[in-house]
């Protein structure tokens, strides 16, 4: 019952170690990347996304919100959410673009 390491079983070892090590990293890049919101491919899915967060007291927090194009102050508690800016209203692309506008 003699075990001795040849240069083989040191180098199958090795490979597997760095295959294994390689799986995990290629797992925790796709998770990180669908926890984000975009798809594999990079697309953006997400319609609400956080921009800022700021802590003003132990459960109090201000965050800034994007929805679509319109972004949103928002007050968060442990009880409560509420809107600090007004929602901006909607404005269609093609009203507010001077291109579209004819003299």
């Amino acid at each position: 019952m003699n075990s001795v390491w040849t240069l083989g079983d040191w180098l199958q070892y090795l490979f597997s170690f760095i295959f294994v090590i390689g799986l995990l990293l290629a797992l925790l890049w796709t998770l990180r990347k669908l926890q984000g919101g975009s798809s594999l491919l990079g697309k953006n899915t997400q319609r609400m996304q956080t921009l800022e967060t700021l802590s003003v007291g132990t459960r109090q927090k201000i965050m800034l919100i994007r929805v679509d194009d319109r972004e949103v102050l928002i007050g968060v508690t442990a009880q409560n959410m509420s809107v600090l800016t007004p929602w901006p209203d909607a404005c269609t692309p093609d009203a507010a673009s001077p291109e579209n506008t004819t003299p």
